[in-house]
């Protein structure tokens, strides 16, 4: 019975054992089953975050979603112009496709501006004199037939003295006829009268002064004073003398030139002359300015210095802005047409904000878009680019029009 009693007791005592473990490992699974629940609720939450921020970095300030993708974001809707049928029509909006042309090469050469001798003239006296007086100065604009100087001369006083009597002779016998005077004396007086007359002329007087001289009729006016006018309009360039001084037959004492119409005498290699032709079209570079000119006439005789050839060009200059000794560089086309390139009008091409040049391009009808060029040269109101391709359709009148409307739109885009 005893023995019994203790098996029971060891069977119970390895029931409860059993019955413990148990319940201690199912409640491990529960805790790790919680603890594996809130790791996957918090992941969960961190991708929801992670989707949030990815929607919101797809939006800009104003809550919109950029189109990156297609490259049609705000920005560049900002860099077109739009117009209205009636805006292209008020200013005179022309497209015109591009294409290759068929242009004149040309060849640039250094040059130096001179005075244009066909419009230019000296004032010299024609027999030794004194000056007495200046009545124009370096400078100055003078008028054809404007008094420059006042001379004295002995010659010119005995010459004067001389016409005064010859003339109140040749009156007298005038007067008397020939049926009273005999053929000699006629002759004699008519002739003296006509000589002195002559060298007052030679010597650099008007008919005009000579014939106040004889209306005078005074013998005190013959003291050698005479002047010396502008034969021309122009301006005075050179006037190097001073008063009381004695000059003689031939010496400058003006040099007067109209500066409208200028040469330009370019050096050109013997070479290329072949190809230059007379009335050809050239650019003139003076400073920051270009200025048009034709070639007028070409040498014949080479610089023993430079060994080369000189081209004349004439170029106008109405507004005095360039001047006899001035360099320049000088760009003469040559009588080629093989060259083909891509032209568009002067006009066509504008400076853009950070100073590049632009043109406009016609994305769709009424809407423009600028595009950055280069200019290889001009010529004749017209430039040589690069940077589009032929078929481009541009903006060739009215582009000054469609940068204002582009500069308007984005001073608004940017001050809303």
């Amino acid at each position: 019975m005893s023995k019994i009693f203790i098996l029971g007791l060891v069977l119970s005592s390895f029931l409860y054992s059993t019955l413990l473990f148990s319940q201690d490992e199912h409640g491990h699974k529960e805790g790790a089953h919680e603890e594996v629940g809130k790791t996957d609720t918090h992941d969960d939450h961190g991708d929801e975050k992670e989707h949030e921020e990815d929607d919101h970095s797809d939006k800009n300030e104003h809550g919109e979603h950029d189109d990156l993708g297609d490259g049609k974001g705000e920005h560049n809707e900002e860099n077109k112009v739009h117009l209205s049928d009636a805006q292209q029509l008020a200013a005179g909006i022309v497209v015109s496709t591009l294409t290759a042309q068929n242009i004149a090469s040309e060849i640039s050469v250094p040059g130096e501006i001179r005075l244009n001798s066909y419009a230019t003239s000296r004032v010299t006296p024609r027999i030794e004199a004194q000056v007495l007086q200046r009545n124009a100065k370096m400078g100055d604009h003078v008028s054809k037939g404007q008094s420059l100087v006042a001379l004295s001369s002995v010659s010119v006083a005995e010459t004067q003295g001389d016409l005064l009597i010859a003339g109140t002779e040749w009156q007298r016998v005038r007067k008397l006829g020939r049926k009273v005077v005999s053929e000699k004396r006629y002759l004699e007086a008519k002739i003296a009268y006509q000589q002195a007359q002559a060298k007052l002329v030679a010597y650099g007087l008007t008919e005009a002064q000579i014939k106040k001289l004889l209306n005078q009729s005074d013998i005190s006016q013959a003291n050698g004073r005479f002047e010396l006018l502008a034969t021309q309009d122009g301006t005075v360039i050179n006037d190097d003398f001073i008063l009381g001084q004695m000059v003689e037959a031939g010496e400058v004492l003006f040099e007067i030139t109209n500066e409208s119409k200028l040469w330009i005498e370019a050096l050109v290699k013997p070479q290329q002359m072949s190809a230059i032709k007379i009335g050809a079209t050239a650019r003139i570079k003076a400073g920051d300015i270009w200025l048009d000119g034709k070639v007028i006439q070409v040498h014949h005789e080479l610089d023993e210095v430079t060994r080369t050839l000189a081209v004349r060009l004439e170029i106008d200059n109405p507004d005095d802005n360039l001047h006899p000794g001035q360099f320049v560089t000088v760009q003469i086309q040559l009588d080629d047409l093989s060259q083909q390139a891509l032209v568009l009008p002067q006009d066509a091409v504008m400076r853009s904000a950070d100073g590049d040049w632009q043109v406009f391009v016609e994305e769709e009808p009424g809407e423009y878009e600028p595009r950055e060029i280069e200019i290889v040269r001009k010529f004749l109101g017209q430039v040589v680019i690069e940077g589009l391709a032929p078929g481009v359709r541009v903006v060739t009148s009215g582009a000054f029009f469609v940068q204002s409307e582009l500069a308007k739109s984005g001073f608004a885009v940017h001050n809303h």
